[in-house]
């Protein structure tokens, strides 16, 4: 049987749940609406999710918060499209360092919305499916250093956390879950960023810049992540998982 992405839409908007929710089940996608974060770490807990789309502004939990504790947790890699009621910048921004994989301004219309959701879900796919993430509340370690996932900061040689903002922790982990493997930039921004616009593009060699310096690597030796002219980059270094977070 063909797998039918299902969308979990959380809103606490009645009328706009119910409304997304219908228009996808009428383009081809199975979806379920609900309204706010307890219900939606229920359906997490006991159906499988392709994508959630989560609204920005809600009571309680907000949609940054949620985002946040997915990218914590066991859910980690369900890919989430925000809705925010506001067109200002700095909340796209943080949406997207929070975890978000794209957003969408209300109003909105909903053709558009499905296009970022299967845009989503085709960049989400596009890693080869034997890649497996490790579990989440871990140590990795690599050469000098550690990075925990749990408080998600980078340790460097005498134990002391290195700041790492929400895309660059992202990019990192995922270069530490695939070591050795040459991943694109569409690869990485699918990742990170989770736009389409070919700006975003040259985004990815700035943030792999920015490791760079964090992990104190060499722009010419390149120990940790090399680049791979015309391909991506290659996380060279060996990982090691030195066990749960205590």
């Amino acid at each position: 049987m063909e797998h039918v992405d299902h969308i979990l839409v959380v809103d606490d908007d009645r009328e706009i749940r119910q409304m997304v929710a219908d228009y996808l089940q009428k383009n081809g996608l199975r979806a379920t609406a609900v309204a706010d974060g307890r219900e939606m770490r229920a359906v997490l807990d006991t159906h499988a999710v392709d994508l959630i789309v989560l609204d920005l502004m809600m009571p309680g939990e907000d949609g940054l918060t949620l985002a946040r504790n997915l990218r914590a947790g066991k859910h980690r890699a369900v890919p989430v499209v925000m809705l925010t009621a506001r067109d200002d910048q700095t909340d796209r921004i943080i949406g997207l360092e929070m975890g978000a994989d794209d957003y969408v301004t209300k109003p909105f219309a909903a053709r558009e919305l499905l296009a970022r959701i299967k845009a989503v879900i085709r960049r989400a796919r596009m890693l080869p499916p034997n890649l497996q993430v490790t579990e989440a509340s871990r140590v990795l370690a690599f050469g000098r250093w550690r990075l925990d996932t749990t408080a998600r900061h980078l340790l460097d040689p005498d134990g002391t956390a290195v700041a790492l903002s929400g895309a660059e922790f992202r990019l990192l982990r995922t270069l530490l879950d695939h070591p050795n493997r040459v991943l694109s930039r569409d690869q990485l921004l699918s990742l990170t960023q989770g736009r389409d616009a070919e700006p975003f593009d040259r985004s990815i060699d700035l943030l792999i810049s920015r490791l760079r310096q964090r992990l104190q690597d060499d722009a010419r030796e390149q120990s940790y992540i090399k680049t791979v002219r015309s391909e991506g980059y290659v996380f060279s270094m060996p990982v090691t998982l030195v066990g749960e977070h205590e």
